[in-house]
């Protein structure tokens, strides 16, 4: 692992999501930060280590946003250690993780518990969330000023949402007093409860129950609703239907306080790859239309859709190897969130500062991270990449516990070569 305190980048295409660029050039790394963003002629400084990109793409690293780590409680499932590891091999250098563990992380304890855990065991920067209500049953409010004392950065139910409207609105009260960030998950509980597929002919004609992309849109129309009253800080996890769009469109307008975010699985695929009931492919939301997922990578491109997360829901063999209404969902996704997203850039639908904008730069705006941007000063968090590297995943090499990838045998475009947090290499491909 290279430890060196000035490392000297050269021969990089540097991508740059706050300028939008993708320029040649070589970068100075001193003490953990970017020291300075040079030409692509630049002398190597005396005393530096040089590492020769190849011509390779440096980007920021990725800051994911709602990353489920089994800790406490199912252990066999994800540990920071393994989550640590499949971070760095992904190039994901910030982990936001969830509380939707056993027991749920929604005291100051238990959150002290996983900090100690993830600073130990993870190579990479572990930022945890806390649950916005005790147990995440929708009837009591956390803690939220002893949490964030604590470290939270973030709260969330995650799935569950809370029903109780004037639960949520006390807690989006209490939480604009203290400047939190919620994290909400936008649905209607009643209408999306016990559904495994987005109705339609698909759903229809495999006899799944389903549920209608309004159930999305009335979640978030409920959610909006409250933000006007209240004010808060708020995130909506996951965006994944064109009905939606409209709605955030015109709170964002309205001046609210409001980002939202999309998986990487609700932008690269589609309802049609369920096909004959793989629960590899069970994901929650459940995976929408063609025509919802063009939608919404188009609201990626143009910015009302700000973050694309991995949502690693890591599942054992036991959950998913069941009847498909019955499967747990959920995926792991931390090592295939870049090739994954290199997916869009192939296609012509994204191109690579609109990818890092949505994958590292605004997750760490919105979190008030200093993160995610090639800027003098900024932390050395950079993922090295090829764009052009080709593959057939295996599941059984991903570094995650648990292997529930719906890419497994696919072809895949896009290599990480090395990783690095505050400029200490924490993972390199061997040749």
């Amino acid at each position: 692992m290279t430890t060196a305190s000035s490392l000297f980048f050269t021969n990089a295409r540097i991508i740059n999501p706050e300028t939008d660029s993708v320029t040649p050039g070589a970068v100075l790394i001193e003490a953990g930060k970017i020291a300075a963003l040079l030409s692509a002629d630049a002398p190597a400084p005396t005393g530096a280590e040089v590492i020769d990109c190849g011509g390779k793409y440096l980007a920021p690293g990725m800051v994911d946003i709602g990353v489920k780590v089994c800790e406490p409680g199912e252990r066999h499932k994800e540990s920071y250690r393994t989550a640590g590891r499949a971070a760095a091999y992904g190039g994901v250098t910030t982990m936001v993780t969830r509380p939707d563990t056993t027991p749920t992380i929604d005291n100051p304890e238990t959150l002290e518990f996983v900090q100690r855990r993830a600073q130990a065991d993870a190579p990479v920067n572990v930022l945890p969330m806390a649950a916005l209500t005790k147990g995440r049953e929708g009837r009591e409010m956390t803690e939220i000023g002893f949490l964030m004392d604590a470290g939270a950065v973030a709260f969330t139910d995650c799935d569950r949402v809370v029903q109780s409207t004037k639960v949520l609105t006390r807690a989006l009260t209490y939480a604009r007093s203290c400047g939190a960030l919620v994290i909400a998950h936008p649905q209607e509980p009643g209408l999306s409860a016990g559904a495994a597929a987005t109705s339609g002919k698909f759903a229809a004609l495999r006899g799944l129950p389903s549920v209608s992309p309004m159930a999305e849109r009335m979640g978030l129309d409920r959610d909006i609703a409250l933000l006007e009253m209240t004010g808060a800080r708020y995130h909506a996890d996951q965006i994944t239907t064109a009905r939606a769009l409209p709605a955030l469109e015109r709170a964002k307008a309205n001046g609210l306080d409001i980002t939202a975010g999309t998986s990487i699985h609700h932008l690269t695929l589609n309802e049609l790859d369920v096909a004959d009931y793989r629960t590899f492919f069970k994901v929650k939301p459940p995976l929408r239309s063609e025509d919802d997922r063009l939608a919404v990578v188009e609201a990626v491109r143009s910015g009302l859709i700000d973050t694309i997360s991995s949502m690693h829901t890591p599942q054992d063999e036991e959950s998913k190897r069941l009847p498909f209404e019955e499967a747990a969902a959920g995926a792991v996704a931390l090592e295939t969130l870049l090739p994954a997203a290199l997916r869009l850039y192939h296609a012509d639908l994204l191109d690579l500062p609109t990818l890092f904008r949505a994958l590292a730069l605004n997750p760490a705006r919105r979190l008030g991270l200093d993160a995610g941007r090639m800027a003098e000063g900024a932390p050395a968090d950079l993922v090295l990449f090829d764009a052009d590297a080709p593959f057939v995943l295996d599941r059984f090499k991903l570094q995650s516990k648990s292997k529930n990838t719906p890419f497994d045998t696919q072809r895949m475009q896009g290599r990480v070569l090395a990783t690095y947090v505050s400029g200490r290499e924490v993972y390199r491909r061997e040749p």
